[in-house]
């Protein structure tokens, strides 16, 4: 497994939530693991197939930054049309990496147009070239393990009730998640179980916390995202409308009764 926290900031590059045309200054890099010395990636195969990603200031030339950059912001733009990120960012660090040129032609088949044998065997290999160029020096295709709307609120809420969030978790790991949050909240303000999901107050009430954990105020957030969040919980019953996993989160933090907790065994929840 792989346990630095790196590995939850996903697979955008660099934060650009409060100042989105400031100068591309920072970029966040794909890392395999390396062997037994490295501190963070933990495996029982030699490391195979680990990988996290690390933010490193100086990555990446400015046009290349500028590149992610317009590839984030892309993403935000059309963030209700296509919910998944198709890991764009790595793609375009490992396509870079190994300067790689798409040399066969696109096959384009029109309605009513004939499969032949040759399109079908171009097209094939042009596929077969794309995806080689995107093979991990492992031998793996990196992808992110994302989707459910409940990954990063509970890691938030632990590390500030053990109150090591700031040693855990830089600015920059920071901005990540809010801009994960931000870019999965739903047009009504809720976010769903899964990206794909209609808002659901469980969800919603955690993602919520964490970004006011992580330093948003009441009405902070990108294009409103709390207020906006806090309308939907209020205009859908409020936040003892969330399932168990909701309420214990919020009864940890001190936000609500455990008496409105349903006893439940551990065995339970795995």
């Amino acid at each position: 497994m792989y346990n630095d926290i790196a590995s939850t900031c996903r697979h955008f590059g660099f934060s650009t939530l409060r100042k989105p045309y400031k100068e591309f200054e920072e970029m966040w890099k794909i890392k395999y693991g390396t062997g037994a010395e490295d501190p963070y990636l933990f495996s029982t195969n030699n490391f195979l197939g680990r990988q996290i990603f690390e933010f490193d200031p100086t990555a990446g030339t400015p046009e290349e930054q500028a590149q992610v950059e317009e590839a984030r912001l892309n993403f935000y733009r059309n963030r209700h049309k296509v919910k998944p990120c198709s890991d764009h960012i790595w793609r375009l660090q490992m396509l870079r990496e190994k300067n790689f040129k798409q040399t066969i032609p696109k096959v384009k088949i029109e309605d009513g147009m004939e499969i032949t044998y040759e399109a079908a065997d171009a097209s094939m290999k042009r596929s077969i070239n794309f995806w080689s160029a995107l093979q991990s020096p492992h031998g793996h295709w990196p992808a992110q393990n994302a989707g459910v709307m409940f990954y990063i609120p509970p890691m938030v809420f632990c590390l500030y009730i053990s109150g090591t969030l700031d040693s855990v978790l830089n600015e920059h790991h920071k901005r990540e998640m809010l801009w994960y949050m931000y870019c999965h909240q739903n047009e009504d303000g809720g976010w769903g179980l899964h990206i794909e999901g209609p808002s659901m107050m469980m969800c919603t009430v955690q993602n919520y916390l964490a970004m006011r954990i992580l330093g948003e105020g009441p009405d902070g957030g990108l294009d409103n995202a709390c207020a906006r969040a806090r309308k939907w919980i209020l205009d859908n019953g409020g936040a003892m409308g969330s399932g168990s996993w909701g309420k214990t989160w919020m009864a940890i933090l001190g936000v609500y009764d455990w008496d409105g907790c349903n006893p439940m065994p551990p065995e339970f929840w795995f």
